[in-house]
């Protein structure tokens, strides 16, 4: 196998959504599929010439000059189309698209990156759709691996997508940032699109392991472009990017060869990422500026004290502390769980279960696993009719094993 071989992925997943950007930049969004088969065929080509004549010395710029060369042969050909065929055949030439020159310097592929970002996550498109956008356009994941985090097929997931470009071509959605007295309206849907990608691959229930590191490390990069550029550098980007560093810290920690999920309290701390975990302090301390608190500070600050192994009391009394804020700002049921967990470790079971009446979530896996624990000591016939439920509505191999484990420390 050549060097080539391990070479174009890896560039694949790098530059595609640079290239992408870049193209549709120059000619707009309705070309945006165009520019995924220039790109696409770009690689094609660097596959088949690489493999007789070897890598250049230079494989990126390499990329640039053959995907510059196919986009004006491709605009070239359609401008001689529009102008001298269209009128022949009396039809209205209003799309001739002129030739231009291609930048791919580095700012403007920021640029135009950053201008994706924003169009892509345009309210007019479906929040499923967005994320399966980004995937593609932003992060150059392929259909296949798209289609596995959604559990679908490559069929399903190409209809998403054109029907979600066929959308930004119908709402003449541009490829620009928004008004500067819009941005930080808008730039709340780009965030909530960043946060539902990293949870993709965090919580997510494929077993790849590999694409489940590379959607949170994607989304980290997203977050990380947006606080390079002044007006989206704002408290609320800066929170969310120290949340995803401090998460991302605790991949490796989280996954073994033999066990696809270890638990937080089994975790070797000396598996966390340091580097990440610097990154995300920084970013903390930098959100605190302004007088706005947003969830992703509250939930940043959680991942930050999870970020300290010790077990201490003021520790549990201060994750306590930030989901009663949580629920305050944010209620869902899904952090009123997570309150609920917080409280038992905080707090102890009696006063949990207490609370735990008020919850209710019968579809909800963790919500049958947390009341089984709750039980558990106390009246384990009880915890373990709540761990069979929770066991039957699990949607993993690894969820029900969990389960099963925790069933199997019962005496009854």
């Amino acid at each position: 196998m050549g060097e080539e071989t391990e070479l174009i992925p890896d560039l694949f997943r790098k530059e595609f959504a640079k290239m992408v950007a870049v193209i549709s930049k120059l000619y707009g969004l309705q070309y945006i599929e165009t520019a995924e088969d220039i790109v696409s065929e770009t690689f094609l080509t660097a596959t088949e010439n690489w493999t007789k004549k070897g890598v250049p010395p230079n494989p990126t710029a390499w990329l640039y000059t053959v995907a510059k060369q196919k986009t004006l042969y491709h605009f070239r050909r359609k401008k001689i189309f529009d102008e001298k065929i269209v009128p022949q055949i009396k039809v209205s030439a209003d799309t001739i698209v002129e030739t231009k020159e291609m930048d791919f310097s580095t700012k403007n592929i920021k640029d135009s990156q950053l201008e994706m970002m924003f169009a892509i996550c345009d309210p007019v498109i479906a929040s499923e759709a967005q994320i399966a956008l980004a995937l593609r356009v932003l992060c150059g994941f392929g259909i296949e691996e798209i289609a596995e985090a959604f559990f679908s097929n490559k069929e399903t997931i190409n209809k998403r997508l054109f029907r979600a470009k066929e959308k930004l071509r119908a709402e003449k959605v541009q490829l620009e940032m928004p008004p500067e007295n819009e941005i930080e309206a808008r730039l709340d849907n780009v965030l909530h699109i960043i946060y539902l990608l990293f949870n993709e691959g965090y919580y997510s229930a494929t077993q790849n392991q590999l694409l489940r590191k590379d959607f949170c490390m994607e989304a980290l990069r997203l977050g990380l472009m947006l606080t390079e550029y002044s007006k989206t550098s704002l408290p609320k980007t800066n929170a969310l990017v120290a949340l995803m560093s401090f998460h991302a810290s605790r991949l490796d920690a989280r996954q073994n060869d033999k066990i696809d999920f270890i638990l937080y309290d089994e975790q070797d701390e000396n598996l966390w990422d340091q580097n990440l975990i610097e990154q995300g302090i920084h970013f903390l301390n930098l959100s605190a500026q302004g007088n706005k608190l947003s969830s992703y500070h509250l939930e940043a600050g959680i991942a930050f004290l999870n970020c300290q192994k010790d077990d201490t009391k003021e520790k549990r009394e201060s994750i306590l502390h930030h989901y009663n804020l949580l629920l305050e700002i944010n209620y869902s049921p899904g952090v009123a769980l997570n309150r609920l967990y917080a409280l038992y470790k905080a707090r102890g079971k009696e006063v949990a279960l207490a609370e735990a009446a008020k919850i209710n979530l019968p579809h909800n896996h963790f919500y049958f696993t947390l009341l089984g624990e709750l039980y558990a000591g106390s009246n384990n016939e009880k915890a373990k009719a709540y761990f069979e439920r929770a066991l039957s509505l699990a949607k993993t191999e690894t969820e029900r094993q969990i389960i099963s484990l925790k069933m199997k420390s019962l005496r009854v």
